[in-house]
């Protein structure tokens, strides 16, 4: 039998462990980019805008974004969807994605503060934007699909 403090030492060290399993596996929202044939091109943590509020501020302000992170703007059902940089510091590439999560156009390289607007032809529920020059060194391209990890979509328009 053991005596009390290595039985506390024992827990201890146990729980310990399932913290760190339980922080590793909980990773917050991600968004896997994934080729027609298969292979994942890019796992990206994720912002969710899905009300009115959140996506009209999106990443405005911001002077920077990690390489691996994004927002993703998710909206009711699929509408042509029209966005702009005003306001917005740093290039970006907008993923435009129907309501089958594929890509079905991108905007490389969106020219920041520039009031333009930007969309692709066809109907997008899903704009994923990422810091720009992503998709062209990820090989990211329409017909790639986007995966949600984490995450269930239910956008609050």
């Amino acid at each position: 039998m053991r005596s009390k403090p290595a039985n506390i030492r024992l827990t201890s060290v146990l729980l310990a462990a399932l913290l760190a399993i339980a922080a590793a596996c909980d990773r917050g929202p991600r968004v896997a980019i994934v080729a027609p044939n298969g292979s994942t091109l890019a796992t990206v943590k994720i912002e969710i805008a899905d009300t009115p509020q959140s996506q009209e501020l999106g990443l405005m302000y911001r002077d920077s974004l990690a390489s691996d992170a994004g927002m993703l703007f998710m909206f009711a059902e699929p509408s042509h969807q029209v966005f702009w940089m005003k306001n917005t510091r740093i290039p970006l590439d907008m993923l435009f994605a129907d309501g089958q999560r594929r890509v079905i156009g991108i905007v490389a390289n969106a020219e920041p503060y520039s009031e333009a607007r930007l969309s692709v032809p066809g109907d997008s529920q899903y704009v994923l934007e990422v810091n720009g020059g992503f998709c062209q060194r990820r090989g990211v391209k329409a017909g790639d699909r986007l995966d949600f990890l984490g995450f269930t979509p239910s956008p609050k328009s």
